[in-house]
């Protein structure tokens, strides 16, 4: 449908391009937290886990040194952290929490009131003293709590607490020398073993407790929980360890000859739960779905490619850590040649991808080479760990994040418009549509000189082939020139595009 403008007066809408319209993947909302990555310190190798407790984040990882932001390697004097750190939520900071760990940290969590913190995966020893793959530290002082020393036989690779329990997954077959396949669990305040015991065949990567406390959601490559089938995916009563039963998990496609997909990680929010996949295998299911923890039945899936190694429920949205090469499968998805996707976000309420693209690398010479690896967040801000090298094009090792600060990114300054003048008075502006980072919606306003002759509203995703729209402008006259220039809006930030000129024959 053409757009004719005379004068001042919009008279239509502009023209729209040929083939299906665009969809927002939830209209009315913005992500929660903007694509603009804001100052934090480094690591010097992959951040495996992160948790945060009022003020403070925790990471833990394979990195043994942290440095300033912007620094490469070599530039400045490295601060010696092994294998564990806090951050200052606000300015990205570390804090003095500094533990001498000798062996690398997979797991973290914190208590719900912020008074204790976890940490799980490979070391015997923490500051001279035997702790083996677990251990605890006050958040106030940051002191190693001596009492508590569950002895967990093997790797610890998830936590998640609630309550007095501490629930924790990983390649274990033993905790205290009692027999816990995998999974087990203790007494936050005591440390001593709990009853808990669903026995899982194989490794257990996630574990993440329903908000009302009742439903323990567990994933990893096991195939049977309890003896029973149960692949990659199971919903654990509390107390006893048995599996509910889950419909949503008959979702993960168990394996073939051409696909193995497991769990990576899982993360719930009031009535939801959501799990994330990575898949060996051309084609082998790496997405993320969402199911309800009161009836286990399946709200949606997602199944872009490329595995999704760790998800994080912020409001509305879901955000993901993956290296997604192929979301063709998702309405105004990407197909392979976008090139590969480190960071994005879906609508919690239908998995369509949402209005959020900063974007990491992955380190080819890490022991993983996949980029995000964890994630952390509030209501107003999302921590990422990983391997990556970059965050948005610039240097930040290991470690990043993103907040709702005011202003967030702007759309991409627009270019010059295209115009042609006719004898009957009348010049058609045709202009390409822009994208933004941290918005789907745009509005173009096309000025000539200081009169806005048209606006309109457009919904378009940055890997999409930019489209063409056009006004017209009428009564002009003969014989005059007239300059034109677009300026688009996301609602903070406006960018203006330079101007082009025709004379009227």
């Amino acid at each position: 449908m053409l757009a004719l403008v005379t004068g001042a007066a919009v008279l239509a809408a502009a023209l729209i391009p040929s083939g299906p319209p665009v969809q927002a993947a939830t209209p009315g909302f913005a992500s929660a937290v903007s694509a603009i990555k804001q100052t934090s310190w480094q690591t010097n190798n992959s951040v495996n886990a992160l948790a945060i407790a009022g003020d403070t984040v925790f990471a833990g990882g394979l990195f043994t040194r942290l440095r300033q932001p912007g620094m490469a390697s070599g530039q400045a004097p490295e601060t010696k952290r092994s294998y564990v750190a806090a951050f200052n939520r606000k300015t990205g900071a570390p804090t003095a929490f500094a533990p001498t760990l000798n062996g690398p940290v997979y797991a973290i969590a914190t208590s719900p009131d912020g008074k204790w913190v976890v940490i799980g995966g490979d070391f015997t020893m923490v500051n001279g003293i035997r702790r083996s793959k677990i251990a605890m530290f006050s958040v106030a002082t940051g002191k190693l709590v001596a009492a508590w020393d569950p002895v967990v036989a093997a790797r610890v690779k998830a936590l998640a607490i609630y309550g007095n329990s501490v629930f924790i997954g990983g390649a274990f077959g033993k905790i205290d020398g009692v027999v816990r396949n995998r999974l087990g669990a203790v007494r936050l305040i005591q440390g001593d073993l709990l009853p808990w015991n669903p026995n899982a065949n194989a490794d257990v990567y996630a574990v993440d407790v329903s908000d009302n406390g009742t439903r323990v959601f567990v994933g990893g490559p096991f195939s049977t929980i309890g003896g029973k089938d149960h692949y990659s995916l199971a919903m654990l009563n509390n107390t006893t360890g048995a599996a509910f039963s889950f419909p949503a998990a008959a979702a993960i496609p168990k394996p073939t000859a051409t696909c193995t997909t497991r769990v990576k990680d899982i993360d719930t929010l009031g009535d939801n739960v959501y799990v994330s996949n990575g898949g060996d295998g051309s084609g082998c299911y790496d997405g993320v779905l969402a199911a309800s923890v009161s009836t286990g039945k399946l709200l949606w899936q997602n199944k872009c490619l490329g595995a999704t190694e760790a998800i994080k429920a912020i409001g509305s949205w879901l955000y993901k850590g993956s290296h997604a090469h192929n979301c063709s499968s998702s309405p105004n998805g990407f197909p392979d040649g976008t090139g590969t996707h480190y960071l994005l976000v879906e609508s919690t309420i239908n998995g369509n991808l949402g209005p959020w693209f900063p974007n990491t690398d992955a380190n080819l010479k890490s022991t993983t080479k996949v980029g995000p690896l964890a994630m952390a967040g509030t209501d107003t801000d999302l921590w990422v760990g990983g391997d990556f090298l970059h965050v948005n094009g610039k240097l930040q090792v290991g470690i990043t994040h993103f907040t709702n600060a005011p202003g967030g990114a702007a759309p991409a300054v627009p270019k010059a418009p295209r115009l042609t003048a006719t004898t009957a008075g009348r010049v058609y502006v045709s202009y390409s549509d822009s994208y933004d980072v941290d918005n789907l919606s745009l509005t173009y306003n096309v000025f000539r000189g200081s009169l806005n002759i048209g606006s309109n509203k457009y919904t378009t995703y940055f890997w999409q082939p930019r489209k063409t729209y056009q006004v017209v402008d009428r009564g002009l006259k003969r014989g005059s020139t007239y300059s034109y220039h677009v300026e688009v809006h996301d609602g903070r930030n406006i960018m203006k595009g330079a101007s082009a000129s025709v004379k009227i024959p």
